[in-house]
This record gives structure tokens, sequence and C-alpha cells, in this order.
């Protein structure tokens, strides 16, 4: 699954000259936690509840070089406790992920960089925006759809394998595979892009190898 599949294209956006105070406004009244500021089509930066709240802070009295030193970095910027526009308060330059990007990229992104969204940018025109709100509803989709995705993505797309030689059974999303395949490197791809698809919660890999020119299988010897 990839991004475009589950990015919201009915964007709310400002522009960076827009009051702070208006900003803040239409976030509550979308109820969104953050929005892209746009130059045209063009990303500039995100401004998010946390930029927002910096303006109900204020800058700490240091006492001394010492006790600035033990905790510069500390202090919210001097930027946003100022701002008085979208553009100043944003964070910019904007993280941003193209649509075609997987699914499992944009959760990982979200999470190391310890944001909530994304810009979706397309040729360097915003096209979208994923939320980790999207990317819940990516893994709770449905038993069904799970299969849908590994047979016709995962083997037919991705790896070329025809899907009706593999049974797929996925229930509350643990998936099981179990049939033959040429290689056991092939076996173990076939696992790796399943753990992939959003809503698995797990993979049991019952794939066995075929012996070339005979019938039968051999287990897959497990990798150490």
């Amino acid at each position: 699954m990839k991004v475009r599949d589950v990015m919201s294209t009915e964007l709310v956006t400002v522009t960076r000259d827009v009051p702070l105070k208006q900003a803040a406004s239409l976030m509550l009244e979308h109820r969104i936690s953050g929005l892209p500021v746009v130059d045209g089509d063009r990303v500039l930066g995100v401004l998010s509840e946390t930029d927002v709240l910096y303006k109900e802070t204020k800058a700490r009295d240091r006492q001394g070089i010492v006790d600035w030193v033990l905790h510069y970095g500390d202090d919210p910027p001097a930027a946003k406790l100022t701002a008085r526009t979208a553009g100043d308060a944003m964070t910019s330059p904007a993280v941003t992920i193209p649509p075609a990007r997987s699914v499992a990229d944009a959760a990982t992104m979200l999470l190391e960089l310890r944001i909530d969204r994304l810009p979706v940018v397309d040729s360097g025109r915003l096209v979208g925006l994923v939320t980790r709100s999207d990317l819940v509803r990516a893994f709770a989709r449905t038993d069904a759809a799970i299969v849908d995705e590994i047979r016709n993505d995962v083997l037919l797309r991705t790896l070329w394998e025809g899907p009706h030689s593999i049974s797929i059974t996925v229930h509350d999303g643990e998936v099981v595979l179990a049939g033959e395949v040429e290689t056991d490197t092939m076996a173990e791809m076939i696992e790796a892009f399943a753990r992939r698809v959003p809503g698995v919660v797990s993979v049991d890999s019952k794939l066995s190898v075929r012996e070339a020119g005979t019938p039968t299988a051999r287990p897959l010897t497990p990798v150490q």
C-alpha cells in the first residue's frame, strides 16, 4: 500500500502571512492538529499545535553564562515566542514524502522524527497530507483487504510470483502462507514483503521449496 492510497487530498492550508491567531482558529474549526504553510502549491513549512503553544510560554530568565550553557537548547526558539504570523511560527523546512512511497516508510518517518503528519509532495507540488490517524486506519483494514494486497501487489505485481500456487489465510491480521516456491530466496522475500503490508500483525510462513524435476517439496531451512 502506498502513501497515495491513504493520504488526505482535501487540505486546509495557510499562506505564510496569515495571522497566527487566524491559523489557530482554522485548526480548531477543522479539528486538526497541524496544517501546511504554502506558497501556491509549494510547501514552505508546517504549523502544528506545538508551534502555536510556544506563544503560551515565555523565555526563561537564565542566571549567568553557566546557567545558559547548561540549559542551551532547552528554551523555546525566540522566533516562535515572538511569532505573529503562520510563517513566523511554522517549522521549516517541512519534512515531506512522495505519494509513491510505502505506508511502512511513512510510519517509520513519523515515529523516528516524532512528528504527526507529512505533507505529500509530487514534483515539488503539494498533493496531499498523511497523518498518524491515516496510518492507523490503514492498519485497521479488513483481513480480506490484506489477502488481496498480498496476492495482487506482493506476489503478482512486485515479485512476479504466480499467486494461485500459494495459499494465503488471514485472521485478525495474522497471516499464514503455505505452498511451494522455486527458491529459498523467493520464500524469504514473500514473507518479508507480507510483513510490510499495512494491517499485518504477524506472518507464519509454511512455504516450502520445490525440488527441481520433482513434484515434492522440502521444508525451508529456518534463517538463523
